[in-house]
């Protein structure tokens, strides 16, 4: 009895003693040694902190910066990212900092850019982290190497540049409605201030809501109001996430994140039966965003005989809230933006409406003539670089990986910062920090010579497969706008960009309207 007792309290010891080294190893021992093999590389950053690393740092800073806004000028960075600001001020561009017991290195060079966002095999979108932040976006946007390819050759025809013209009618109605509600807030004057952000996001949520799933945007409205309270969650959950197993307990955060998820995937799960059914009883498939997908789904399966070619219903729903989510928040970022500089810069505004009166006058805008707009796209262009929806683009590496001259260690995050890159003075100049639209006048490459420098869209295979979308939509959008009203800054617009998932005005964009 005394032996196998024995026996017991060293076996438990020693398992203790397995995990405890474990746990060492992995919280303290490799990240000192990670930490070593980037500095012997050249690259710099704060010593690595307890499990913590720079997360407590970053939290405050972000916090500290969203307390109050700021002069209104496009130099943004200090306020939108504080923390990577004052890393990239005081050790350069060669840098790493911790997320955790994991170190996330920036990658500035352009042809490393290109190389990670060319290879994703290698280079794979991050799927750790907090779990929880997962509720709000997977499908297309979260999957990997095979997978991934599998969902994009499916998900592609609905994005189809023919496919597009089919929806540019919806575009056409949710601007009308928009455009008719700023006229109902008009004064005798012909003049109004409007916050224009919420009726931008109402904009393009029935945007979506119309060629997504042929519905009105009061059908969609429940799954808008909760993807966006989502959204806030999620951002909540990843500034606090360094603390360690918080993810598991049932907080009153936690819970609500789940329970959205569960209440948004039971509605879209609805109209997806709604349809499939149609399409079973002999009904075709639909011009939509859900009609495409559902058909093209249906073919692959058809094709190969084998339904594992195709995607279950579980990630098509998956691939509908990325419709929603994506397609509703990259063009509402880049409609208000653009309103808010065009109403700071009224000269480009005055241009911009010359250009549209000039094709369209006040008719109704039709593709081949948003096809042609250059002033417009140049604005585009260059608000999307000083105002990116996504400011960081990162990978993980799971194995040891050269990287140009460099070798980085697996389990490494690599981070590309469109929002750094946009605003460096070696890449754009020194006015890289000024709203100079004419920098594209010869278009996207001629500027910045073909170098993956300027990433509004993400680049590489995994492009934004909405950037066209988006575009055709925007374009619509800004040509109505200008046709009907002429716009300013409101005195009582307060600059604040920040980072909700993607750029957004935090306090709102108010604009003094002037009926044309």
């Amino acid at each position: 009895m005394e032996l196998t007792a024995v026996c017991c309290v060293l076996g438990v010891a020693s398992i203790s003693m397995f995990f405890v080294w474990r746990l060492s190893n992995w919280l303290w021992f490799e990240p000192k040694k990670k930490e070593k093999l980037l500095r012997d590389q050249g690259f710099k950053g704060s010593s690595y902190k307890f499990m913590y690393g720079d997360l407590k740092d970053l939290v405050h800073m972000t916090s500290e910066a969203k307390l109050k806004p700021m002069s209104v000028t496009h130099d943004i960075t200090p306020r939108v990212s504080p923390f990577m600001h004052k890393s990239f001020s005081t050790y350069g561009k060669n840098i790493f900092i911790w997320m955790g017991p994991t170190p996330m290195v920036q990658i500035y060079e352009p042809s490393m850019i290109r190389e990670i966002l060319s290879d994703y095999y290698q280079f794979q979108k991050p799927r750790g982290g907090n779990p929880l932040t997962r509720l709000l976006v997977t499908g297309l946007a979260d999957v990997n190497a095979d997978q991934w390819v599998k969902h994009r050759k499916i998900i592609n025809p609905a994005f189809h540049v023919e496919k597009l013209k089919y929806m540019v009618p919806a575009f056409y109605v949710s601007c009308c409605e928009m455009i008719n509600k700023w006229g109902e807030m008009l004064t005798n004057e012909g003049l109004c201030e409007v916050d224009v952000w919420p009726h931008i996001q109402t904009l393009t949520s029935d945007v979506i809501s119309r060629t997504a799933f042929g519905s009105n945007f009061k059908e969609g409205k429940k799954i808008f109001e909760l993807q966006r309270e989502q959204a806030k969650l999620v951002m909540k959950a990843a500034l606090s996430f360094y603390i360690l197993g918080l993810r598991y307990f049932p907080t009153k955060r936690n819970n609500s994140m789940k329970e959205i998820d569960r209440e948004m995937k039971t509605t879209i799960k609805s109209i997806i039966d709604k349809r499939v059914i149609a399409m079973k009883a002999g009904e075709s498939s639909k011009d939509d965003l859900l009609g495409i997908l559902l058909d093209s789904n249906q073919k692959e399966i058809e094709k190969h005989g084998n339904r594992n070619f195709g995607l279950s219903i579980e990630e098509v729903i998956e691939e509908c809230k990325i419709f929603y989510f994506a397609g509703q928040e990259t063009t509402a970022n880049m409609l208000v933006w653009t309103m808010i500089l065009l109403g700071q810069h009224t000269d480009w505004q005055t241009r911009a409406r010359d250009e549209v009166l000039h094709l369209f006058g006040k008719r109704k805008p039709d593709v081949d003539g948003l096809n042609h707009l250059k002033i417009i796209n140049m604005i585009f262009c260059e608000v999307l670089r000083l105002y990116p929806p996504a400011t960081i683009i990162r990978r993980l590496i799971y194995k040891e990986t050269k990287l140009g001259n460099l070798t980085l260690p697996a389990h490494t995050l690599v981070e590309i910062n469109p929002l750094f890159l946009h605003h460096d003075n070696d890449i754009w100049g020194d006015d890289a920090n000024d709203f100079k639209p004419e920098r594209f006048s010869e278009g996207v490459s001629k500027v910045n010579k073909g170098q993956a420098s300027y990433l509004p869209f993400g680049g590489g295979p995994r492009i934004c497969i909405g950037q066209n979308f988006a575009m055709l939509e925007a374009k619509m959008a800004l040509v109505m706008v200008l046709q009907c009203f002429s716009f300013e800054l409101s005195p009582s617009y307060s600059h604040a960009p920040h980072i909700i998932i993607t750029l957004q005005p935090q306090f709102g964009a108010h604009l003094i309207l002037h009926k044309i």
